[in-house]
């Protein structure tokens, strides 16, 4: 199964509650902080709800 690398590179600050959420369950806590995810529909799903937030590239 693919490796999703993940970066915060928009902070949450000021934005939705539930957009809040979806970073925090994907293991982002501050700005610029990376980690690597399984490519699931999950993820998939998390990464298209924030993705104005995010920058994501295949490993």
């Amino acid at each position: 199964m693919a490796k999703l690398k993940i970066e915060l590179v928009k902070s949450t600050i000021g934005r939705k509650p539930g957009h809040i959420a979806t970073v925090k369950s994907m293991g982002l806590k501050k700005l610029h902080d990376v980690v690597e995810q399984e490519d699931t529909p999950e993820m998939k799903g998390k990464i298209a709800q924030v993705s104005y937030l995010l920058k994501v590239e295949e490993v």
